[in-house]
């Protein structure tokens, strides 16, 4: 573990705060923030504000104006990147500047960095302090999806529902507007703008054809579109389709699909993708796959019991958001939150990491971690 002092704990939860900025505008990037620090001095700070723009240290260097940062310490969220992308290296312009100390909150899990950065700056006499702490932690909850998509390839999945105090999603006739408060409907529009995609199945498609945008103020990004249907029974008049290309649409189909239905969606500016596997939780993992390789980083899902049911069972949910409205629907073919085959015994139920709550108007939204890469 860095032996960190006071001041370097707080110059790097700085840095974190920076890189919250670029929430819903740098993806498929992670989100980094930094600061230039001399003599106990803030000269410069900055955080990577768009995809394809200048990384976090070189705004904060250019933030610095005319100060002299040579000698100085640089604090930074995330290992500066030492190969060359859409921008230089970062590690090249740290060293130009004549910084002599790196503070890094957490390490970057990418194959072109992986501590390699930080290799390049020591062997150039740059004395480079990792944190190992709460920090570390903080610092890498914020890019999730980054991180398991550098790690696995696949999305980040985060799991959003609105339930009864019974734990019911849905009357037993289906009705299901509106469980949660209109504060709550407003928090998730904004979980939207920050995810790379929004997921539902075909029912949910079917039964209340939705747009699926972030309609807040405020919002940088709208996400795109993923529809599980496995025949292809999307229709062509749907908002979903009518949004495409501009709001990229993936249609995930499996082998039973007829192939006029999904060169129908095609034409109209779907992109259809075949997802393989004897089972649903295989056919998702399937897709997974698929959706990362062609960049997808995170997924908000939003699809009713069955799709929330075989992610769950694919084991492809890393955070679950639960909105608990005060009210009793009753009724034992009222839907559930999750369906699939679920687990056998209680041993072997999948358990949250994290469990947070907060008062949102009248409901509760109950937030839980189940994997932090």
């Amino acid at each position: 573990m860095a032996l960190l002092t006071a001041a370097d704990r707080g110059h790097l939860e700085r840095a974190i705060e920076l890189a919250e900025f670029g929430l819903g505008r740098v993806h498929p990037n992670p989100m980094v923030g930094a600061l230039i620090v001399g003599d106990g001095v803030v000269l410069g700070e900055g955080w990577h504000e768009e995809h394809g723009g200048p990384h976090a240290e070189v705004n904060a260097i250019a933030a610095a104006g005319d100060a002299d940062v040579a000698g100085a310490t640089l604090y930074v969220s995330m290992e500066p990147c030492c190969h060359e992308g859409k921008t230089p290296p970062c590690t090249d312009a740290v060293l130009a500047a004549g910084i002599r100390r790196v503070v890094v909150a957490s390490d970057d899990p990418s194959s072109k960095a992986s501590g390699r950065g930080l290799g390049i700056l020591r062997d150039e006499g740059v004395t480079v302090e990792v944190a190992d702490d709460e920090i570390a932690r903080r610092a890498r909850l914020i890019n999730q999806a980054f991180r398991k998509h550098a790690r696995t390839g696949r999305p980040w999945v985060l799991f959003k529902s609105a339930m009864t105090l019974d734990g019911k999603v849905a009357t037993r006739t289906g009705d299901s507007q509106w469980i949660s408060d209109e504060s709550s409907r407003a928090r998730a529009h904004r979980w939207r703008a920050g995810v790379d995609a929004v997921a539902v199945g075909i029912g949910t498609a079917l039964a209340d054809d939705p747009q699926l945008t972030a309609r807040v103020e405020g919002v940088h990004h709208q996400p795109g579109h993923v529809v599980f249907d496995a025949t292809a029974r999307l229709p062509l008049g749907s908002q979903l389709v009518a949004a495409a290309p501009a709001l990229p649409l993936t249609v995930v189909v499996s082998r039973a699909a007829r192939r006029s239905a999904t060169e129908a969606l095609e034409t109209a500016g779907a992109e259809v993708i075949v997802a393989t596997g004897g089972n649903e939780p295989a056919r998702v993992r399937s897709a997974m796959d698929q959706l990362g390789a062609a960049g997808v980083t995170s997924i908000l899902l939003e699809g009713g019991p069955r799709l929330a049911g075989a992610f769950l069972d694919a084991g492809q949910i890393d955070e679950v958001r639960l909105f608990l409205a005060p009210m009793l629907l009753g009724g034992k073919a009222a839907r559930d939150p999750l369906e699939g085959e679920g687990v056998e015994r209680i041993s072997n139920a999948v358990r949250a990491l994290t469990l947070d709550c907060e008062r949102v108007a009248d409901d509760l939204l109950i937030s839980a971690r189940l994997h932090e890469w």
